[in-house]
């Protein structure tokens, strides 16, 4: 063996990168992960959200209480969104998810106020996500100190100081306690689903190409639509199992309470699974290698916990990384899960988040049979 020179050295170098140009899905890939992290980690994510949708159920509409509503939102955390005229009209909002919070404030506010005998706010929040109530409910206790601290001249500066002149009272819908495991675990379902989901059938037709069978499988007498749908099923199986898994978990190790209808949700696990198992079909059509099939998987995954609302709370992204997240099909079914284990939400609450899972699945297989070769071309 000769010794060591640059010269075959730099000729292995300049061999990989030749390589590397070839192969640009992988150099791609290796560009857009880390930019996709950046973004993302950078712009989208907000452990502090703001400007969360709420609304008012004001039965007392003296300035005092004008002022109260005007402070709350100069907080940044509301955004006053909808009033509520009923009590039922509220909880159905929250039970929704088209408002994060209610604000209640009594018909014998200002006359109690004035009183100086402290009447109190009723908030009710929707705490399936804990992370993203938290700070605002922090803000409200600490602004009841001095909002009214401009008002409360004269003979009514007695009412300033600590404790303020107003109480607010939270109710935490949903999860009262604010128990982690409630929020993460249901979330858990969509994001084991899509990682194994997607990867696994990522790897189906690349797979067939790299050892040899996909000659084998071409001359038989099969339509696209008949192999990919004949590679999906199987794994509807494998996907059912891990929900079952997880739901016994949920149960009898996290105490996860379970309000709604489980073959409910094993009903919408079908259409999710699918959605996830023909993204991955798409993928393994689109890629040479099985390489590449599961760097696709990488990529559509990456967004697919970070943008959804499993980690972070989603309404404290900006409106551009809800738009995309709201493009992905783990978005709407950990909002399906949550709704259906914590809140008891049936099929009329759940169908604003079915339809784009539907639309998603459809796509996805409309794609992955268009791209479908019936030549090794």
């Amino acid at each position: 063996m000769s010794r060591f020179t640059f010269h075959r050295l730099w000729a292995i170098v300049l061999k990989e990168f030749i390589q590397m140009k070839r192969d640009r899905v992988t150099f791609g890939m290796m560009v857009g992960i880390p930019l996709m992290q950046l973004i993302v980690f950078g712009f989208a994510i907000n452990s502090d959200p703001k400007h969360l949708p709420a609304a008012l159920r004001a039965a007392d509409q003296g300035p005092y209480a004008r002022t109260l509503v005007a402070a709350l939102k100069n907080s940044g955390y509301f955004t006053l969104v909808r009033e509520a005229a009923t009590e039922a009209e509220a909880h159905q909002m929250l039970q929704l998810g088209e408002v994060q919070f209610v604000i209640n404030i009594p018909e014998d506010f200002t006359r109690t106020l004035l009183r100086g005998e402290r009447p109190t706010v009723l908030i009710e929040a929707d705490a399936t996500d804990p992370a993203a109530v938290g700070p605002a409910v922090s803000a409200t206790r600490a602004l009841a100190d001095s909002v009214f601290n401009r008002d409360l001249t004269g003979p009514l500066a007695r009412l300033r100081g600590t404790p303020g002149p107003v109480a607010f009272q939270v109710h935490a819908h949903y999860n009262p306690e604010n128990i982690t495991q409630y929020n993460i675990v249901p979330g858990l379902m969509g994001v084991v689903l899509t990682m194994t989901m997607v990867v696994i059938t990522a790897l189906a037709i690349t797979r067939e190409r790299e050892r040899g069978t996909m000659e084998n499988l071409l001359a038989t007498p099969v339509r696209p639509f008949e192999v990919m749908l004949g590679k999906i099923l199987p794994y509807i199986v494998v996907g059912y199992i891990q929900v079952t898994l997880i739901l016994l978990a949920a149960r009898f190790v996290f105490h996860v309470p379970m309000t709604g209808s489980l073959p409910l949700l094993y009903l919408v696990a079908f259409f999710f699974i699918a959605a996830n198992l023909a993204m991955g079909i798409t993928f393994s059509t689109l890629a040479k290698n099985q390489l590449q099939a599961v760097q696709m998987a990488f990529f559509f995954f990456l967004p697919s916990i970070l943008l959804s609302g499993f980690m972070f709370p989603f309404r404290g992204m900006p409106e551009w990384a809800q738009w995309i997240g709201s493009c992905l099909p783990n978005t709407h079914f950990l909002r399906i899960a949550r709704g259906i284990l914590l809140k008891g939400n049936g099929v009329d609450e759940i169908l604003p988040h079915l339809w784009p899972l539907l639309l998603f699945l459809t796509v996805a297989m409309t794609i992955g049979v268009k791209r479908y070769r019936q030549t090794l071309d």
